[in-house]
């Protein structure tokens, strides 16, 4: 690529827009996770068949994602991501209009591939930022997905405890995500191959270091997983808490991790990313050790919030230090996505089926085991910090747009 530069103002402003993007992106999750119990009545499946189709979203962005690249390399980076966005904005309207299983199935295939793909443009964009502006921003824009999550859900619970209809909720919400997102996205970097730049594959292995740098997210994604889907069962079942109380544990996760996004780049580019992850992965063991030895719910959820506070910066230094290994950021990328959405879905199904063989004490003993790999293996990301250029206080160098 070509290069140009821009005001450091003009770069400062393209962050707040991927922020914003980021933001809407995690809006539209909050916002069909409430629903998918109206959506389950709706296209009357049982348990065991809603399981199978919420597993379709992680197939469809994992064989979407890929793609996500030469998209960008075809229409610009700016473009690619109006259009990507946009189509998840608008593919929440989908699940709540399938009447069975065998129309859910493919609605959720559509869901998942279109998020995949927006989940790797604005990663590679704030990436680009990252690089520019010379200090961690990525965690703080994670930390704006999970607002908007936490955003959407909101809504979505006040949706649900009004009686709304589910595809009328998702289709004001659609519509009001779809501007919010096309808005954001005019002031986001337009990013631009040169002529002779060759297109990435259509579909490819991901890289060595992507590999490597994924398997970080991958015990970080899996400890999420499992703490999201079983936190509550765990103080219900295990310790015998209220069904409000084994709620509480749940959100006070989510806000836990919400909360150490936000605040998590400073801490990065104070201590740098390896030492971050090391000091988190000690902070997700010993909340790890506090779920399972917990004789109390107070215990366990201070376990369950240590461990969202030890994981949370995990994915997005995974994802920055990706697109900084390489010659082919949004290749890498999408690997590390890939490998993150994998652990995201088989998380939640070992953890029952370890838990059903033995018990949840011993699935959240492996979650802890999983959780040491943290710390063992942070060095993988010092490449993504080594590779990060500096840049002078006034101006920032990004890619020409101009092809």
């Amino acid at each position: 690529m070509g290069y140009m530069v821009y005001d450091l103002r003009e770069v400062k402003r393209a962050r707040y827009a991927v922020a914003a993007v980021f933001a809407v992106h995690g809006a539209v999750t909050g916002s069909f996770a409430t629903r998918v119990p109206w959506i389950q009545d709706h296209a009357s499946v049982s348990t065991g068949q809603l399981g199978l189709a919420l597993a379709f979203p992680a197939i469809g962005a994992s064989v979407a994602m890929p793609l996500a690249g030469r998209i960008s390399h075809r229409f610009g980076a700016r473009t690619a991501l109006r259009g990507l966005l946009s189509l998840w904005t608008l593919s929440l309207i989908l699940p709540s209009l399938a009447p069975n299983l065998y129309t859910l199935c493919p609605a959720l295939f559509v869901y998942g591939a279109s998020a995949g793909m927006a989940d790797v443009a604005m990663n590679a964009l704030g990436v680009e930022i990252e690089s520019r502006l010379g200090k961690s921003i990525m965690s703080g824009l994670h930390g704006m997905w999970s607002a908007g999550a936490l955003v959407g859900s909101a809504g979505g619970t006040l949706a649900a405890h009004l009686g709304s209809d589910a595809r009328l909720h998702h289709a004001l919400a659609a519509g009001v995500l779809t501007v919010l997102g096309l808005t954001a996205c005019q002031w986001v970097l337009d990013l631009r191959p040169t002529e002779d730049e060759a297109p990435p594959p259509r579909f490819a292995l991901p890289p060595k270091s992507a590999l490597l740098i994924g398997a970080i997210g991958f015990c970080a994604v899996f400890a999420e997983g499992a703490s999201l889907d079983w936190s509550a069962v765990y103080l219900k079942g295990e310790l015998g808490s209220s069904a409000g109380l084994a709620a509480a544990s749940t959100t006070g996760f989510m806000l836990t991790m919400a909360v150490a996004r936000l605040v998590g780049d400073a801490v990065v580019n104070r201590f740098g990313a390896v030492r971050t992850v090391r000091a988190g992965g000690g902070l997700a063991v010993l909340g790890g050790l506090l779920v399972v030895v917990a004789n109390h719910p107070a215990v366990a959820m201070s376990g369950f919030a240590l461990m969202g506070l030890g994981i949370a910066v995990v994915v997005p230094l995974c994802f920055a230090a990706a697109g900084h290994s390489g010659p082919n950021p949004s290749q890498a990328i999408a690997g590390v996505a890939t490998i993150t959405y994998t652990s995201g879905l088989v998380a939640p199904s070992a953890i029952g089926t370890l838990a059903q063989a033995t018990s949840l004490v011993v699935s959240f003993g492996l979650v802890t085991v999983l959780a040491c790999g943290l710390a063992a293996f942070a060095g993988v990301l010092r490449a993504g910090e080594r590779d990060r250029p500096k840049v002078s206080p006034a101006t920032a160098a990004v890619p020409d747009p101009r092809p």
